[in-house]
């Protein structure tokens, strides 16, 4: 499984990004891809994730109503759209997969064996 995430640049807070998690090297149906993020100094943190398959898709508290997570199948690539972009929003945001992880462990970073490269998103004032 190899994992490539784009999309990130500078932007002005209120701004938009789309970063994209491009997927590649088996069929991913029973997958779970999630999307986290970490500033420096900080922890890394989950973002959002969803069912390759579709279905569910969560969110941190943090982005709720500003982030969406989409999906084209077709292209084997993941989305994750952020509007009303914050300074505190910047960070090097990652996509992860994991085979059959259940809803329940989707925010646990640590559960994800498949990670992207990350892509840098920064947000000024």
């Amino acid at each position: 499984v190899q994992l490539q995430a784009s999309g990130g640049g500078l932007v002005q807070a209120g701004g938009s990004l789309r970063l994209s998690c491009a997927a590649s090297g088996r069929a991913f149906n029973s997958y779970a891809i999630g999307w986290f993020r970490q500033a420096p100094g900080k922890e890394r943190e989950f973002v959002a994730a969803t069912r390759w398959s579709g279905g569910s898709t969560i969110y941190a508290d943090s982005v709720k109503g500003r982030f969406t997570i989409s999906r084209d199948n077709a292209k084997n690539t993941v989305f994750l759209q952020m509007n009303s972009l914050k300074p505190e929003d910047t960070a090097v945001y990652y996509c992860a997969a994991e085979r059959g992880l259940i809803l329940g462990y989707w925010r646990d970073s640590s559960q994800y064996d498949y990670w992207g490269q990350g892509t840098q998103v920064t947000v000024s004032s």
